[in-house]
C-alpha cells in the first residue's frame, strides 16, 4: 500500500489543486477506504469561489464509493475487501444531536461564522473524498454495504445528492394528492422532484431554464415543467393551480430571487423546504410572507446520513424506482480533477454530475 496518495487540496479562494498527502491511518472505529468513485458537489463550487469558508490545505469532497482497505481495532460488522458507501454526513451515533433523533446536526463544528453548520465533516472539517483514500470516522455508524449487482454510478448519488432531495421531499411532509413545485432542477433539485413523486404528490411542478434539465425532470417525475427564462415562474405555477397555490415548494438553489419565488406559490398553510445553501443573506418580502399571518411552515434540510439511510436509498435505486444513474453526464480521472471543476463550475456541455475515478 502506498505512502502518499493524491488528492483535491483546497489551497484559497480560486484554487482547488491536485497534490499529495499522506495515506490516513485509521484510529480503532475508524475505516480506511479506496475510493472507486467520487464526484463534485455544488457546495465544492461554494468553496472554490470562497463563498464557504474552509481550511487551506483540506482535501475537498464528502460523496465516497469505495472499498475497505483497511478496519479499526474496534470496528465490527465488516470485512476488507466489501464495497462500501458512506453519507455526506458522518454521526457518531451517540451525541446529544443524533439522541435527539437529529443525526445530521451530529458533529457539527463551530468557528465558521454560524453557530452550528450541522454534520458535514467531509472536505469541511476533514478531509475529504476527492482523493485516492478516505477515511471514515465512526464506521460501524456510517460505513453501508452496496448490494451486489449495483454499479459504482448507480449509488453514486445517495452519500449527499439523493439524500438531500429526497430529505427535501421528507421534511415539506408531502402528502399523496398534494401539488409540489420545485425551484431549481440541479442534480439536487431533480432527486427532490424524484422525492416528490415517491411520497405521492400528483402534480409536480419543475422549474429552471435548461432544457436538458428541464427534460430530466420530465423523465423523474415532473408533471409541468416552466422555463423561468420564458415567463414569470411565480404567474405560471399560479395558473396550473388555478389561483390556489402550491401545498409543498422546495427551494434546491439556494439564491433569495427562488427563496422569495417559492414563499408567493405557497397556499396558505403550505410549506416551504429549503434545501439551498445561501452565501447571502436571506429577505423575506412582507406581502410573500403575508404578514406573518400565512400559517405558513418554512423548514430547511441538512442531508440526513448514517448507514441506515445510506442502505435505505441503496434500495430504493435496487427496486428501481429512482434511477440517478442518468445524472452522470461526465467522466475524469483524479488526474484531471482541476479540469472536472472548470467544467463543472462554469456549467458547461449541459454537465449534471461528473463522475471522478481515482
Amino acid at each position: 500500500m502506498p505512502i502518499k496518495m493524491r488528492a483535491a487540496i483546497f489551497i484559497e479562494p480560486g484554487r482547488i489543486v491536485l497534490g499529495e498527502k499522506p495515506v490516513p491511518k485509521p484510529g480503532p472505529l475508524d475505516a480506511l477506504i479506496r475510493i472507486t468513485m467520487t464526484t463534485i458537489c455544488g457546495t465544492d463550487v461554494h468553496i472554490l469561489k470562497g463563498e464557504y469558508p474552509v481550511q487551506s490545505g483540506l482535501t475537498i469532497g464528502h460523496e465516497p464509493v469505495g472499498v475497505i482497505e483497511k478496519l479499526g481495532s474496534a470496528v465490527e460488522g465488516f470485512k476488507v475487501g466489501q464495497r462500501v458507501i458512506a453519507g455526506a454526513i458522518t454521526p457518531s451515533g451517540t451525541s446529544n444531536a443524533s439522541l435527539s433523533g437529529f443525526h445530521s446536526q451530529c458533529g457539527g463544528a463551530q468557528g465558521h461564522g454560524w453557530a452550528a453548520i450541522g454534520g458535514w465533516r467531509f472536505g469541511n472539517t476533514i478531509d475529504g473524498a476527492q482523493a485516492d483514500y478516505l477515511l471514515v470516522p465512526d464506521a460501524m455508524a456510517n460505513l453501508a454495504i452496496i448490494p451486489d449487482g449495483l454499479t459504482d454510478e448507480q449509488v453514486l448519488m445517495c452519500p449527499d445528492i439523493m439524500s438531500t432531495g429526497i430529505g427535501g421531499a421528507e421534511s415539506g411532509k408531502i402528502r399523496i394528492g398534494d401539488t409540489v413545485a420545485i425551484f431549481a432542477q440541479g442534480p439536487i433539485g431533480l432527486c427532490a422532484t424524484a422525492g416528490a413523486r415517491l411520497m405521492g404528490a400528483t402534480t409536480i411542478i419543475a422549474v429552471d431554464r435548461v432544457a436538458e434539465r428541464l427534460e430530466m425532470a420530465k423523465r423523474l417525475g415532473a408533471d409541468y415543467v416552466v422555463d423561468y427564462s420564458k415567463c414569470d415562474p411565480v404567474a405560471e405555477i399560479m395558473k396550473y393551480t388555478g389561483g390556489r397555490g402550491v401545498d409543498v415548494a422546495i427551494e434546491a438553489l439556494g439564491k433569495s430571487l427562488t427563496f422569495e419565488s417559492a414563499l408567493r406559490v405557497l397556499r396558505p398553510g403550505g410549506t416551504l423546504s429549503s434545501l439551498g445553501v445561501y452565501s447571502e443573506d436571506l429577505k423575506i418580502p412582507l406581502d410573500a410572507f403575508a404578514a406573518g399571518l400565512g400559517d405558513h411552515h418554512i423548514v430547511t434540510t441538512l442531508c440526513p446520513g448514517g448507514k441506515e439511510r445510506m442502505r435505505r436509498l441503496m434500495d430504493v435505486v435496487a427496486s428501481g424506482r429512482v434511477d440517478t444513474s442518468a445524472l452522470v453526464t461526465h467522466h475524469f480521472g483524479l488526474d484531471d480533477i482541476e479540469s472536472a471543476y472548470e467544467l463543472f463550475a462554469n456549467q458547461r456541455d449541459g454537465v449534471l454530475k461528473v463522475a471522478i475515478r481515482p
